[in-house]
């Protein structure tokens, strides 16, 4: 069922029985908007560079990697980017199959076939042999739906797949990484030298298609001139830089909210339900999406519970389902009337 097609399901089955518990709210910009930032009123020239380092400093990477911190438009155009440099170079690329469908569309739009693996119910990386082509893995740290970081053991797995051949890459979607620095296993992924990080201020500040950065390898030219020849507009520019200066608290207010939606939502769920959500889903800070080894259909007939059907993230042969605590009956209660 694509996404579109889900929503509309949804409000029909929510119209039909007010008893069902709204488990699949997906839009978080919807969800939180009161607290997404205003945009600047001034018109002041703001420079890449400088957008560069101050993004390095909140994230305590080293400040003298500027020159490979490529500014864009967010993760979906910096893929675009990155995905029209893999065409040209007749580059294999391996995609999640069950996290975001834009990942396939993006890619078929560069002119690329890619292949997948599954991450439901935990990753499950390509084990084809490598061979004359450069080879890129775009993986989610952390990863939705799953809800959760990639552990120890799946960071060694990646490691291990990178070592196989020096033509090996890896491609690292961080835009659900809301805290600072970002997570150990994408630091230890950075340290190989094999990876292009993502990160934007979709999530953290809830501005989508503004404003991210594509932090490459040393030896990736070709692919920072194509940055550097696509910048986002002087107005994202001026955006970017006050949500990083003026707004730096936002992603952790946000984090804050989203663990007290999902509080309310695992108070609402029964217990048999609550003790299949993975404990690392359950922990994961700034965490909305929760994995359940329970049909979407038996959710909704036994527990009243409607959830997301894993086919909404892409192509999965798994057979749960995904809670989120994004509806407004897991939101703030509204204030008194005076």
């Amino acid at each position: 069922m694509r996404f579109d097609e889900f929503q509309e399901f949804r409000q029909r089955q929510l119209g039909a029985s007010s008893s069902l518990l709204d488990a699949a709210e997906t839009n978080v910009y919807r969800a939180l908007a009161p607290m997404r930032p205003g945009p600047p009123s001034d018109t002041s020239t703001v420079h890449r560079c400088d957008l560069a380092r101050a993004w390095l400093r909140r994230f305590e990477l080293p400040e003298e990697w500027s020159g490979h911190a490529m500014i864009c438009r967010g993760v979906r155009h910096g893929l675009g980017v990155v995905f029209r440099r893999l065409r040209a170079v007749q580059a294999r690329l391996w995609l999640p199959s069950d996290v975001y469908p834009v990942y396939h569309e993006l890619a078929r739009a560069a002119g690329l076939a890619p292949a997948s693996y599954p991450t439901l119910p935990a990753p499950d990386l390509p084990s084809s042999p490598a061979d004359h082509r450069p080879e890129y893995l775009l993986l989610a740290n952390p990863s939705k739906p799953l809800g959760r970081y990639l552990s120890d053991a799946e960071c060694a797995e990646v490691i291990s797949w990178l070592r196989v051949s020096p033509r090996r890459r890896l491609l690292i979607d961080s835009v659900y990484d809301l805290g600072a620095p970002f997570a150990a296993g994408t630091r230890r992924l950075l340290d190989t030298g094999c990876a292009v990080l993502l990160h934007s201020v979709t999530k953290g500040w809830l501005w989508p298609r503004t404003f991210g950065v594509a932090l490459l390898g040393p030896a990736q030219a070709e692919l920072a001139e194509a940055f550097r020849a696509d910048p986002p507009t002087s107005a994202q520019l001026r955006l970017a830089d006050r949500l990083l200066t003026e707004h730096s608290d936002v992603p952790r207010q946000v984090v804050d909210e989203l663990a007290a939606r999902a509080e309310r939502l695992f108070d609402r769920l029964p217990e048999e339900v609550l003790k299949a959500i993975p404990p690392a889903s359950r922990t994961c800070p700034g965490n909305y999406f929760f994995p359940v080894e329970i049909p979407v259909e038996t959710l909704r007939r036994e527990w009243g519970v409607f959830a997301v059907p894993v086919g909404v993230f892409g192509e999965s042969s798994w057979s749960g389902s995904v809670l989120t605590s994004l509806a407004d009956a897991f939101g703030p209660a509204p204030a008194a009337a005076r």
